[in-house]
């Protein structure tokens, strides 16, 4: 046994004589303290001596071989990395020369309101899916019980494609599809970006956006959808939030309702970014339409289920307390670095 260190011994002494660069000593790192080193067998091998007092010996012995190895591997390293910085700095370096600090990026704060709500969604059982911001108008609207010529179109100004499509209005054609796709039950959530043709104001955007979310199942209620509205602000808002709830029209849900929060930026007193109301509109909600289980191919009368939309843009403006949404896609380098 004690040969056998020896022969190790003395193989490395030559090795080592002759590591004059930084990979090579690297390589004799794997080689004599690697898991598949020779050393390395040996030392697993001892197990087998059954006089303990020789097993001790020699144990203690490969230890302070391999502590030995260590320290002449690791002394030679740092005297090559030192070379190298040597060698790679050259006569005409200028120390004078100004260093400027990096500037990291960070995730936007409409990103980070996103990532927030899909770990707390995903806690409660929810999946995340996602679809085309360049739309049919059946996906859209027709399928979501908004037929053509119907009246509610007009509350949501289009961009029209030459291409007969559309750039969707809301992620609710992501719900239209998941609903094809998987039938019930159904807990999603589809987080994107949606376009409207509107006038730009402190809280409205002709591009936002927005995380819609459905869930199917039999004998869904609306205490179901407050329930779990509620747990969802109380854990992004890491508090309890003012809000209430108001009746809606919206084609696919019966009943509808607006669910709105205090305005975190005027703490309800009333600001441009509430229109002075005291209260910004968040959450538009309420039970799916039968219709538009009928289109999905889903029996309303075996299931029903709650769908709601909610506004991660205006959501990020209460959260960081910013008053107005245009700032978000203005590119301000001086704004987007407040969220490293």
């Amino acid at each position: 046994m004690k040969n056998k260190l020896d022969t190790i011994k003395e193989t490395f002494k030559n090795d080592f004589a002759n590591a004059d660069n930084l990979n090579k000593v690297k390589k004799l790192e794997i080689q004599y303290l690697g898991k598949k080193s020779e050393l390395y067998l040996f030392s697993r091998s001892i197990g087998s001596i059954k006089d303990i007092e020789e097993k001790k010996i020699i144990g203690k012995e490969i230890n302070i071989l391999k502590t030995e190895i260590k320290n002449l591997l690791k002394e030679k390293s740092i005297q090559y990395d030192k070379q190298d910085i040597k060698n790679s700095i050259k006569h005409d370096f200028d120390i004078t020369y100004p260093v400027f600090p990096k500037n990291n990026g960070s995730i936007h704060p409409v990103k980070m309101i996103q990532q927030q709500l899909e770990t707390i969604f995903t806690g409660m059982g929810f999946s995340i899916v996602n679809g085309p911001e360049m739309e049919t108008d059946y996906y859209n609207f027709q399928a979501l019980n908004i037929p053509e010529h119907h009246p509610a179109r007009d509350t949501q100004d289009t961009f029209w494609l030459d291409n007969d499509m559309l750039l969707r209005t809301q992620t609710s054609n992501c719900q239209v599809r998941a609903m094809e796709k998987f039938g019930a039950p159904l807990k999603i959530i589809a987080p994107g970006k949606c376009f409207r043709y509107e006038s730009m104001d402190a809280s409205h955007e002709t591009s936002f956006y927005q995380m819609e979310g459905l869930l199917i199942d039999r004998n869904i209620s609306i205490r179901h959808l407050i329930g779990t509205m509620k747990v969802l602000l109380k854990e992004i808002f890491e508090r309890d939030v003012d809000i209430r709830l108001r009746p809606g029209y919206f084609p696919f849900v019966e009943p509808g309702f607006e669910l709105d929060i205090k305005c975190l930026i005027c703490g309800g007193k009333g600001c441009k970014t509430c229109k002075n109301s005291g209260y910004l509109e968040l959450l538009p909600c309420g039970m799916v339409h039968p219709n538009v289980f009928k289109m999905s191919k889903i029996d309303p009368d075996l299931y029903n289920g709650f769908a709601f939309g909610l506004g991660l843009t205006r959501l990020a403006m209460m959260k960081f307390n910013i008053h107005d949404i245009r700032y978000f896609n203005s590119g301000d380098l001086r704004f987007l670095k407040q969220f490293r």
